[in-house]
């Protein structure tokens, strides 16, 4: 008698539906996912032998250029309704209120559109006068007028009752409506310095006395993380 020969099936996987899931996830993760954006200089910080991170959220950097040009970073937080676009618009609206108290006939207004451009923007170092304009500029434009232009106003500046514009803004920060990036700052982790290995300590030194003059004692210096042989 002959063996029943068994018809063997097919090992053939269908892998339709895996593509799919994976088409869901690599769209979900594109429409979720903040883009880094471009720092206005490029920094390379001093190393140190200190493993103490710097927050990803509710943060305050000041980035120095060689060159002593000062701008600021904001970040708000992850997982609240503080979000960085609210606590950038809102840090807006506080700069505002903070120059008027020194500049009260200042005509220092800003659109709808203009506080939504802003919020968006990881960056900024402009006077707070030529703001209106940076922000009405294409990207292209406002890259470009953010390398060559002079930074946030800074200066040597010993009277707290007539401060300059980066520490108005520092002001703003801390007036914020987000109360974890106040309480950071309060704590010494919501304001961080991002100077080159290059900048002179004069340079950072007057960034540092800004702080001092207007109570803000507490900061933290960023590096970049070396082996102690080193």
């Amino acid at each position: 008698m002959g063996k029943v020969k068994i018809k063997k099936k097919e090992t053939r996987i269908d892998m339709t539906a895996m593509s799919d899931v994976t088409v869901l996830l690599l769209t979900f993760f594109m429409l979720t996912s903040t883009f880094l954006q471009k720092e206005p200089v490029q920094v390379i910080t001093p190393p140190s032998v200190n493993e103490e991170k710097v927050p990803d959220q509710n943060l305050l950097s000041v980035l120095v250029s060689p060159e002593g040009k000062v701008y600021l970073e904001v970040l708000g937080s992850k997982d609240s309704t503080m979000r960085s676009e609210t606590v950038r618009a809102d840090l807006l609206k506080k700069m505002v209120a903070e120059y008027k108290k020194t500049h009260p006939s200042a005509n220092l207004t800003f659109t709808n559109k203009e506080i939504e451009t802003f919020s968006k923007l990881n960056a900024f170092g402009v006077p707070i006068t030529r703001m209106s304009e940076w922000l009405k500029m294409d990207t292209e434009e406002r890259d470009k007028a953010l390398k060559e232009g002079p930074g946030i106003p800074i200066s040597m500046n010993e009277d707290p009752n007539n401060p300059n514009e980066f520490q108005m803004w520092i002001k703003a920060a801390y007036n914020s409506e987000n109360e974890e990036l106040k309480d950071a700052i309060v704590k010494g982790g919501g304001i961080a310095i991002k100077a080159d290995q290059s900048t002179p300590y004069s340079v950072v030194n007057v960034v540092m006395d800004n702080l001092q003059t207007i109570k803000m004692n507490k900061f933290t210096l960023m590096t970049a993380l070396k082996v102690e042989e080193d």
